[in-house]
Protein backbone atom coordinates (compact mmCIF):
# COMPACT_ATOMS: atom_id res chain seq x y z
CA UNK A 1 0.00 0.00 0.00
CA UNK A 2 1.36 3.39 -0.63
CA UNK A 3 1.78 5.70 2.53
CA UNK A 4 -0.39 8.71 1.94
CA UNK A 5 1.10 11.85 2.03
CA UNK A 6 -0.40 14.43 4.14
CA UNK A 7 -1.13 16.84 1.92
CA UNK A 8 -3.04 13.62 -0.23
CA UNK A 9 -0.57 14.09 -3.30
CA UNK A 10 1.89 11.03 -4.48
CA UNK A 11 5.73 11.42 -5.33
CA UNK A 12 6.43 12.02 -9.11
CA UNK A 13 7.63 8.01 -9.59
CA UNK A 14 4.33 6.83 -8.39
CA UNK A 15 2.38 10.16 -10.28
CA UNK A 16 3.90 8.50 -13.20
CA UNK A 17 3.05 5.09 -12.62
CA UNK A 18 -1.01 5.71 -12.10
CA UNK A 19 -0.70 8.30 -14.95
CA UNK A 20 0.59 5.07 -17.50
CA UNK A 21 -2.39 2.87 -15.99
CA UNK A 22 -4.92 5.02 -16.18
CA UNK A 23 -4.03 5.76 -19.81
CA UNK A 24 -3.39 2.17 -20.96
CA UNK A 25 -6.73 1.17 -18.86
CA UNK A 26 -8.45 3.23 -20.74
CA UNK A 27 -7.38 2.90 -24.26
CA UNK A 28 -7.99 -1.54 -23.42
CA UNK A 29 -11.60 -0.51 -22.65
CA UNK A 30 -12.47 2.29 -25.34
CA UNK A 31 -10.57 0.17 -28.36
CA UNK A 32 -12.96 -2.71 -27.01
CA UNK A 33 -16.16 -0.34 -27.58
CA UNK A 34 -14.85 1.03 -30.79
CA UNK A 35 -13.96 -1.95 -32.40
CA UNK A 36 -17.76 -2.78 -31.87
CA UNK A 37 -18.83 1.20 -33.88
CA UNK A 38 -16.10 0.21 -36.62
CA UNK A 39 -17.70 -3.21 -37.29
CA UNK A 40 -21.48 -1.67 -37.13
CA UNK A 41 -20.59 0.20 -39.31
CA UNK A 42 -18.89 -1.67 -41.55
CA UNK A 43 -19.57 -5.68 -41.12
CA UNK A 44 -22.57 -6.36 -38.91
CA UNK A 45 -25.66 -5.04 -40.83
CA UNK A 46 -24.35 -7.86 -43.61
CA UNK A 47 -23.62 -10.97 -40.71
CA UNK A 48 -26.18 -10.34 -37.95
CA UNK A 49 -28.99 -8.45 -40.20
CA UNK A 50 -28.63 -9.61 -43.45
CA UNK A 51 -32.17 -10.01 -44.34
CA UNK A 52 -33.31 -6.32 -43.43
CA UNK A 53 -31.06 -5.13 -46.34
CA UNK A 54 -28.74 -2.34 -46.51
CA UNK A 55 -30.73 0.75 -44.76
CA UNK A 56 -32.55 -1.12 -42.27
CA UNK A 57 -29.87 -3.32 -41.30
CA UNK A 58 -27.40 -0.61 -40.44
CA UNK A 59 -30.19 1.21 -38.64
CA UNK A 60 -30.66 -2.32 -36.61
CA UNK A 61 -27.03 -2.87 -36.06
CA UNK A 62 -26.64 1.18 -34.88
CA UNK A 63 -29.83 0.11 -32.67
CA UNK A 64 -26.96 -2.90 -31.14
CA UNK A 65 -24.23 0.27 -30.85
CA UNK A 66 -26.74 2.24 -28.83
CA UNK A 67 -28.02 -0.86 -26.23
CA UNK A 68 -24.85 0.01 -24.77
CA UNK A 69 -25.47 3.22 -23.85
CA UNK A 70 -28.22 2.38 -21.98
CA UNK A 71 -25.73 -0.39 -20.27
CA UNK A 72 -23.79 2.85 -19.64
CA UNK A 73 -25.45 4.33 -16.81
CA UNK A 74 -26.36 1.31 -14.94
CA UNK A 75 -22.71 0.56 -14.76
CA UNK A 76 -21.91 3.70 -13.56
CA UNK A 77 -24.32 3.22 -10.62
CA UNK A 78 -23.80 -0.06 -10.05
CA UNK A 79 -19.30 0.62 -10.15
CA UNK A 80 -19.68 4.00 -8.85
CA UNK A 81 -21.50 2.36 -5.88
CA UNK A 82 -18.51 0.14 -4.74
CA UNK A 83 -15.58 2.54 -6.15
CA UNK A 84 -17.25 5.23 -3.43
CA UNK A 85 -17.47 1.92 -1.06
CA UNK A 86 -14.50 -0.13 -1.44
CA UNK A 87 -11.95 1.83 -3.85
CA UNK A 88 -11.29 3.47 -6.92
CA UNK A 89 -8.73 0.35 -7.67
CA UNK A 90 -10.57 -2.67 -7.00
CA UNK A 91 -13.75 -1.59 -8.91
CA UNK A 92 -11.06 -0.97 -12.35
CA UNK A 93 -9.89 -4.32 -12.21
CA UNK A 94 -13.21 -5.69 -12.29
CA UNK A 95 -15.02 -3.60 -15.22
CA UNK A 96 -11.82 -4.21 -17.43
CA UNK A 97 -12.26 -8.18 -16.77
CA UNK A 98 -16.21 -7.82 -17.75
CA UNK A 99 -15.21 -5.38 -20.75
CA UNK A 100 -12.69 -7.78 -22.42
CA UNK A 101 -14.34 -11.15 -21.94
CA UNK A 102 -17.17 -9.72 -23.68
CA UNK A 103 -15.53 -8.57 -26.65
CA UNK A 104 -13.64 -11.59 -27.07
CA UNK A 105 -17.25 -13.16 -27.19
CA UNK A 106 -18.40 -11.14 -29.68
CA UNK A 107 -15.36 -11.97 -31.63
CA UNK A 108 -16.46 -15.64 -31.51
CA UNK A 109 -20.33 -15.28 -31.97
CA UNK A 110 -21.85 -17.14 -35.08
CA UNK A 111 -23.61 -15.03 -37.13
CA UNK A 112 -27.25 -15.26 -38.80
CA UNK A 113 -26.56 -17.83 -41.48
CA UNK A 114 -25.20 -19.97 -38.53
CA UNK A 115 -27.35 -19.72 -35.34
CA UNK A 116 -30.20 -18.06 -36.89
CA UNK A 117 -31.79 -15.44 -34.37
CA UNK A 118 -30.13 -16.40 -31.91
CA UNK A 119 -27.10 -14.33 -33.41
CA UNK A 120 -28.74 -10.79 -33.01
CA UNK A 121 -29.73 -11.73 -29.31
CA UNK A 122 -26.50 -12.60 -28.57
CA UNK A 123 -24.98 -9.59 -30.00
CA UNK A 124 -27.59 -7.77 -28.45
CA UNK A 125 -26.57 -9.01 -24.63
CA UNK A 126 -22.76 -8.83 -25.43
CA UNK A 127 -23.25 -5.18 -25.82
CA UNK A 128 -25.07 -4.81 -23.05
CA UNK A 129 -22.02 -5.76 -20.82
CA UNK A 130 -19.55 -3.82 -23.00
CA UNK A 131 -21.68 -0.44 -22.02
CA UNK A 132 -21.86 -1.97 -18.42
CA UNK A 133 -18.33 -1.87 -18.14
CA UNK A 134 -17.59 1.47 -20.19
CA UNK A 135 -19.77 2.96 -17.86
CA UNK A 136 -18.19 1.90 -14.35
CA UNK A 137 -14.76 2.32 -15.97
CA UNK A 138 -14.31 5.82 -17.05
CA UNK A 139 -14.81 7.62 -13.73
CA UNK A 140 -12.31 5.49 -12.00
CA UNK A 141 -9.85 5.98 -14.30
CA UNK A 142 -10.16 10.10 -14.13
CA UNK A 143 -10.64 9.46 -10.37
CA UNK A 144 -7.32 7.42 -10.27
CA UNK A 145 -5.65 10.20 -11.78
CA UNK A 146 -7.59 13.94 -9.78
CA UNK A 147 -7.39 12.45 -6.87
CA UNK A 148 -3.42 11.72 -7.32
CA UNK A 149 -2.38 14.95 -8.48
CA UNK A 150 -0.67 17.54 -6.78
CA UNK A 151 -2.97 20.83 -6.79
CA UNK A 152 -2.87 23.20 -10.05
CA UNK A 153 -1.52 20.21 -11.89
CA UNK A 154 -5.29 18.15 -12.07
CA UNK A 155 -5.70 19.17 -15.94
CA UNK A 156 -2.33 17.75 -16.63
CA UNK A 157 -2.56 13.84 -15.20
CA UNK A 158 -6.24 13.79 -15.94
CA UNK A 159 -5.04 14.24 -19.87
CA UNK A 160 -3.85 10.45 -19.22
CA UNK A 161 -7.13 8.19 -18.86
CA UNK A 162 -9.03 11.07 -21.21
CA UNK A 163 -6.28 9.38 -23.89
CA UNK A 164 -7.79 6.40 -23.89
CA UNK A 165 -10.65 7.46 -26.63
CA UNK A 166 -8.26 8.81 -29.22
CA UNK A 167 -5.79 6.55 -29.31
CA UNK A 168 -8.17 3.64 -28.83
CA UNK A 169 -9.92 5.26 -32.20
CA UNK A 170 -7.08 5.30 -34.21
CA UNK A 171 -6.00 1.68 -32.66
CA UNK A 172 -9.59 0.70 -33.81
CA UNK A 173 -9.13 2.02 -36.87
CA UNK A 174 -5.58 0.77 -37.45
CA UNK A 175 -6.09 -2.84 -36.68
CA UNK A 176 -9.18 -3.29 -39.32
CA UNK A 177 -7.33 -1.78 -42.05
CA UNK A 178 -4.16 -3.60 -41.43
CA UNK A 179 -6.79 -6.76 -41.31
CA UNK A 180 -8.30 -5.46 -44.77
CA UNK A 181 -5.24 -5.22 -46.44
CA UNK A 182 -3.64 -8.55 -44.68
CA UNK A 183 -6.41 -10.16 -46.51
CA UNK A 184 -6.58 -8.19 -49.97
CA UNK A 185 -9.17 -6.17 -48.56
CA UNK A 186 -11.35 -8.59 -50.57
CA UNK A 187 -15.04 -8.13 -48.95
CA UNK A 188 -16.34 -11.48 -48.68
CA UNK A 189 -12.87 -13.01 -46.78
CA UNK A 190 -13.41 -9.93 -44.27
CA UNK A 191 -16.93 -10.72 -43.89
CA UNK A 192 -16.18 -14.24 -43.28
CA UNK A 193 -13.43 -14.27 -40.67
CA UNK A 194 -11.59 -10.64 -40.91
CA UNK A 195 -13.98 -8.22 -38.58
CA UNK A 196 -13.23 -10.87 -35.74
CA UNK A 197 -9.31 -10.48 -35.64
CA UNK A 198 -9.06 -7.08 -33.87
CA UNK A 199 -11.86 -8.61 -31.34
CA UNK A 200 -9.89 -11.21 -30.11
CA UNK A 201 -6.71 -9.58 -30.47
CA UNK A 202 -8.51 -7.45 -27.57
CA UNK A 203 -7.40 -10.74 -24.90
CA UNK A 204 -4.02 -9.74 -24.94
CA UNK A 205 -4.67 -6.02 -24.18
CA UNK A 206 -6.92 -7.07 -21.44
CA UNK A 207 -3.68 -9.13 -19.79
CA UNK A 208 -1.54 -6.23 -20.24
CA UNK A 209 -3.97 -3.65 -18.74
CA UNK A 210 -4.63 -6.29 -15.89
CA UNK A 211 -1.16 -6.49 -15.03
CA UNK A 212 -0.17 -2.59 -14.39
CA UNK A 213 -3.96 -2.13 -12.78
CA UNK A 214 -3.22 -4.47 -10.08
CA UNK A 215 0.71 -2.75 -9.53
CA UNK A 216 -1.28 0.48 -8.38
CA UNK A 217 -2.42 1.29 -5.10
CA UNK A 218 -5.53 3.22 -4.00
CA UNK A 219 -5.45 6.96 -4.47
CA UNK A 220 -4.75 8.93 -1.21
CA UNK A 221 -7.40 11.32 -1.18
CA UNK A 222 -9.76 8.42 -0.50
CA UNK A 223 -7.68 6.68 1.75
CA UNK A 224 -7.86 9.56 3.88
CA UNK A 225 -11.40 9.59 3.64
CA UNK A 226 -11.69 6.12 4.59
CA UNK A 227 -9.83 6.62 7.65
CA UNK A 228 -11.09 10.34 8.55
CA UNK A 229 -13.84 12.41 9.54
CA UNK A 230 -15.61 10.90 5.92
CA UNK A 231 -15.56 7.52 6.85
CA UNK A 232 -19.31 7.52 8.45
CA UNK A 233 -20.62 9.09 5.50
CA UNK A 234 -18.85 6.71 3.19
CA UNK A 235 -20.27 3.74 4.92
CA UNK A 236 -23.69 5.88 5.41
CA UNK A 237 -26.10 6.47 3.30
CA UNK A 238 -25.59 4.96 -0.22
CA UNK A 239 -23.29 7.17 -3.24
CA UNK A 240 -26.33 7.21 -5.38
CA UNK A 241 -28.69 9.14 -2.87
CA UNK A 242 -25.70 10.79 -1.68
CA UNK A 243 -25.20 12.48 -5.05
CA UNK A 244 -28.27 13.29 -5.87
CA UNK A 245 -29.22 15.00 -2.44
CA UNK A 246 -26.45 16.71 -2.14
CA UNK A 247 -25.31 17.47 -5.58
CA UNK A 248 -28.60 16.46 -8.24
CA UNK A 249 -27.74 19.95 -9.98
CA UNK A 250 -23.80 19.48 -10.39
CA UNK A 251 -25.08 16.09 -12.01
CA UNK A 252 -27.36 17.75 -14.31
CA UNK A 253 -25.27 20.90 -15.68
CA UNK A 254 -22.24 18.32 -15.91
CA UNK A 255 -24.13 15.73 -18.14
CA UNK A 256 -25.82 18.30 -19.95
CA UNK A 257 -22.54 20.32 -20.79
CA UNK A 258 -21.24 16.65 -22.42
CA UNK A 259 -23.89 15.99 -24.73
CA UNK A 260 -22.23 18.11 -28.10
CA UNK A 261 -19.03 16.12 -26.90
CA UNK A 262 -20.71 12.58 -27.35
CA UNK A 263 -22.98 13.68 -30.29
CA UNK A 264 -19.83 15.15 -32.05
CA UNK A 265 -18.09 12.39 -31.06
CA UNK A 266 -20.17 9.25 -32.04
CA UNK A 267 -21.22 10.60 -35.59
CA UNK A 268 -17.39 11.47 -36.00
CA UNK A 269 -16.13 7.37 -35.22
CA UNK A 270 -19.31 5.63 -35.92
CA UNK A 271 -21.81 7.41 -38.27
CA UNK A 272 -19.21 9.09 -40.55
CA UNK A 273 -17.50 5.60 -41.07
CA UNK A 274 -20.55 4.38 -42.56
CA UNK A 275 -21.25 7.75 -44.24
CA UNK A 276 -18.02 7.52 -45.83
CA UNK A 277 -17.74 4.10 -47.13
CA UNK A 278 -21.46 4.22 -48.46
CA UNK A 279 -22.34 4.60 -52.23
CA UNK A 280 -25.33 7.31 -51.01
CA UNK A 281 -22.60 9.13 -48.74
CA UNK A 282 -18.91 9.98 -49.63
CA UNK A 283 -18.42 6.30 -51.68
CA UNK A 284 -14.82 6.09 -50.58
CA UNK A 285 -12.79 2.97 -50.30
CA UNK A 286 -12.54 1.43 -46.52
CA UNK A 287 -8.87 1.71 -46.26
CA UNK A 288 -9.32 5.62 -47.23
CA UNK A 289 -11.73 6.00 -44.46
CA UNK A 290 -9.82 3.97 -41.96
CA UNK A 291 -6.70 5.70 -42.66
CA UNK A 292 -8.63 9.33 -42.03
CA UNK A 293 -9.69 7.66 -38.97
CA UNK A 294 -6.39 7.36 -37.80
CA UNK A 295 -5.70 11.26 -38.78
CA UNK A 296 -8.68 11.82 -36.84
CA UNK A 297 -7.88 10.03 -34.02
CA UNK A 298 -4.33 11.81 -33.98
CA UNK A 299 -5.37 15.28 -33.69
CA UNK A 300 -8.10 14.36 -30.94
CA UNK A 301 -5.36 13.11 -28.81
CA UNK A 302 -3.38 16.31 -29.45
CA UNK A 303 -6.32 18.76 -28.85
CA UNK A 304 -6.85 17.01 -25.48
CA UNK A 305 -3.46 17.09 -24.59
CA UNK A 306 -3.02 20.84 -25.22
CA UNK A 307 -6.63 21.66 -23.38
CA UNK A 308 -6.28 19.37 -20.82
CA UNK A 309 -2.85 20.82 -19.64
CA UNK A 310 -4.26 24.33 -20.70
CA UNK A 311 -7.27 24.03 -18.23
CA UNK A 312 -4.84 24.51 -15.41
CA UNK A 313 -3.74 27.95 -16.47
CA UNK A 314 -7.06 29.07 -17.84
CA UNK A 315 -9.70 27.41 -16.27
CA UNK A 316 -11.98 24.32 -17.26
CA UNK A 317 -15.01 26.38 -17.70
CA UNK A 318 -13.78 28.57 -20.27
CA UNK A 319 -12.39 25.87 -22.81
CA UNK A 320 -15.66 23.68 -22.21
CA UNK A 321 -17.60 26.56 -22.66
CA UNK A 322 -16.01 27.79 -26.04
CA UNK A 323 -15.78 24.21 -27.38
CA UNK A 324 -19.98 23.85 -27.39
CA UNK A 325 -19.98 27.23 -28.62
CA UNK A 326 -17.62 26.25 -31.83
CA UNK A 327 -19.82 23.06 -31.86
CA UNK A 328 -23.03 24.99 -32.49
CA UNK A 329 -21.38 26.39 -35.95
CA UNK A 330 -19.77 23.84 -36.81
CA UNK A 331 -22.89 21.31 -36.69
CA UNK A 332 -24.12 23.82 -39.78
CA UNK A 333 -21.23 23.41 -41.26
CA UNK A 334 -20.47 19.84 -41.49
CA UNK A 335 -22.64 18.63 -43.66
CA UNK A 336 -21.91 21.17 -46.39
CA UNK A 337 -18.08 20.18 -45.89
CA UNK A 338 -18.58 16.82 -46.41
CA UNK A 339 -21.22 17.33 -49.59
CA UNK A 340 -18.29 18.90 -51.71
CA UNK A 341 -17.64 14.82 -52.16
CA UNK A 342 -14.21 15.06 -51.85
CA UNK A 343 -11.82 12.43 -49.77
CA UNK A 344 -9.55 15.60 -48.38
CA UNK A 345 -13.29 17.08 -47.67
CA UNK A 346 -14.25 13.88 -45.17
CA UNK A 347 -11.14 13.75 -43.96
CA UNK A 348 -11.50 17.77 -43.26
CA UNK A 349 -15.26 17.21 -42.38
CA UNK A 350 -14.08 14.23 -39.90
CA UNK A 351 -10.36 15.53 -38.38
CA UNK A 352 -12.30 19.20 -37.51
CA UNK A 353 -15.30 17.07 -35.69
CA UNK A 354 -12.78 15.14 -33.20
CA UNK A 355 -10.75 17.92 -32.94
CA UNK A 356 -13.57 20.31 -31.49
CA UNK A 357 -14.51 17.25 -29.25
CA UNK A 358 -10.43 17.00 -28.11
CA UNK A 359 -10.77 20.88 -26.99
CA UNK A 360 -13.60 19.83 -24.40
CA UNK A 361 -12.40 16.14 -23.44
CA UNK A 362 -9.18 17.61 -22.34
CA UNK A 363 -10.85 19.07 -19.25
CA UNK A 364 -13.39 17.10 -18.79
CA UNK A 365 -11.09 14.77 -17.10
CA UNK A 366 -10.49 16.78 -14.26
CA UNK A 367 -14.07 18.82 -14.34
CA UNK A 368 -16.45 16.67 -13.53
CA UNK A 369 -14.70 14.60 -10.65
CA UNK A 370 -13.56 18.36 -9.32
CA UNK A 371 -17.39 18.94 -8.60
CA UNK A 372 -18.31 16.14 -6.44
CA UNK A 373 -17.48 15.28 -3.04
CA UNK A 374 -15.42 12.25 -2.23
CA UNK A 375 -18.13 10.21 -0.65
CA UNK A 376 -20.14 9.69 -4.05
CA UNK A 377 -17.27 11.15 -6.56
CA UNK A 378 -17.18 7.91 -8.37
CA UNK A 379 -20.76 7.76 -8.71
CA UNK A 380 -21.55 11.74 -9.38
CA UNK A 381 -18.83 12.32 -12.02
CA UNK A 382 -19.60 8.87 -13.62
CA UNK A 383 -23.70 9.61 -13.10
CA UNK A 384 -22.93 13.21 -15.65
CA UNK A 385 -20.52 11.55 -17.44
CA UNK A 386 -22.84 8.88 -18.93
CA UNK A 387 -26.02 11.28 -18.96
CA UNK A 388 -24.17 12.79 -21.51
CA UNK A 389 -23.19 9.74 -23.36
CA UNK A 390 -27.17 8.72 -23.69
CA UNK A 391 -28.13 11.80 -24.39
CA UNK A 392 -25.33 12.95 -26.49
CA UNK A 393 -23.98 9.26 -27.85
CA UNK A 394 -26.72 7.13 -28.19
CA UNK A 395 -29.57 9.03 -30.06
CA UNK A 396 -27.49 10.67 -32.57
CA UNK A 397 -26.07 7.66 -34.47
CA UNK A 398 -29.68 5.81 -34.12
CA UNK A 399 -31.63 8.67 -35.52
CA UNK A 400 -29.05 10.08 -38.25
CA UNK A 401 -29.87 7.63 -41.07
CA UNK A 402 -33.76 8.20 -40.89
CA UNK A 403 -32.86 11.69 -41.16
CA UNK A 404 -31.04 11.91 -43.54
CA UNK A 405 -33.23 9.61 -45.82
CA UNK A 406 -36.08 12.00 -44.92
CA UNK A 407 -34.64 15.36 -45.09
CA UNK A 408 -31.35 14.94 -46.42
CA UNK A 409 -27.28 14.94 -44.61
CA UNK A 410 -27.87 18.94 -43.44
CA UNK A 411 -30.99 17.92 -40.86
CA UNK A 412 -28.61 15.76 -38.99
CA UNK A 413 -25.85 19.05 -39.00
CA UNK A 414 -29.22 21.01 -37.57
CA UNK A 415 -30.10 18.38 -34.51
CA UNK A 416 -25.83 18.73 -33.75
CA UNK A 417 -26.25 22.24 -33.58
CA UNK A 418 -29.13 22.52 -31.55
CA UNK A 419 -27.43 19.79 -28.93
CA UNK A 420 -24.67 22.23 -28.63
CA UNK A 421 -26.84 25.20 -27.73
CA UNK A 422 -28.08 22.78 -24.66
CA UNK A 423 -24.27 21.99 -23.57
CA UNK A 424 -23.36 25.39 -24.10
CA UNK A 425 -26.24 27.22 -21.69
CA UNK A 426 -25.44 24.11 -19.40
CA UNK A 427 -21.60 24.60 -19.10
CA UNK A 428 -22.14 28.07 -18.74
CA UNK A 429 -23.75 27.74 -15.35
CA UNK A 430 -21.20 25.19 -14.51
CA UNK A 431 -19.21 27.10 -11.31
CA UNK A 432 -14.86 26.96 -12.31
CA UNK A 433 -13.51 23.92 -10.30
CA UNK A 434 -9.51 24.54 -10.99
CA UNK A 435 -8.53 25.34 -7.28
CA UNK A 436 -11.30 23.06 -5.41
CA UNK A 437 -9.76 21.28 -2.35
CA UNK A 438 -10.29 17.57 -3.75
CA UNK A 439 -9.85 16.24 0.15
CA UNK A 440 -12.88 19.01 1.44
CA UNK A 441 -15.51 17.22 2.77
CA UNK A 442 -17.97 19.29 1.30
CA UNK A 443 -17.97 21.08 -2.53
CA UNK A 444 -20.06 23.87 -3.30
CA UNK A 445 -23.38 23.03 -5.38
CA UNK A 446 -23.30 23.61 -8.99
Amino acid sequence: MTEVPKNGSADRKTLQRVAFASAVGTTIEFYDFFIYGTAAALVFPKIFFPALGATAGTVASFATFAVAFVARPVGALFFGHFGDRIGRKRTLVVTLLVMGTATVAIGLLPGASTIGAAAPVALVVLRFAQGFAVGGEWAGAVLLTAEYAPPGKRGLYAIFPQLGAPIAFALASGTFLVTGLTLGDADQVFLDYGWRIPFLLSIVLVGAGLYVRLKISETPVFQQARGGPEASALLGTTPLLSAIRNQGRAILLGGGSGIALFAFFYMGTAYLTSFGTSPSGAGLSRPAVLTMGIVAGIAFGATTIVCGWLSDRVGRKRLVVGANAVAVAWGLLLFPVLGIGTAWAFGLGLVVTLAIVGVQYGPAGALLPELFETRHRYTGAGAAYNLSAILGGAVPPLIAAPLAAAFGPFAIGIMLCILALVSVSCAAALPETRSVDMTAAARASA
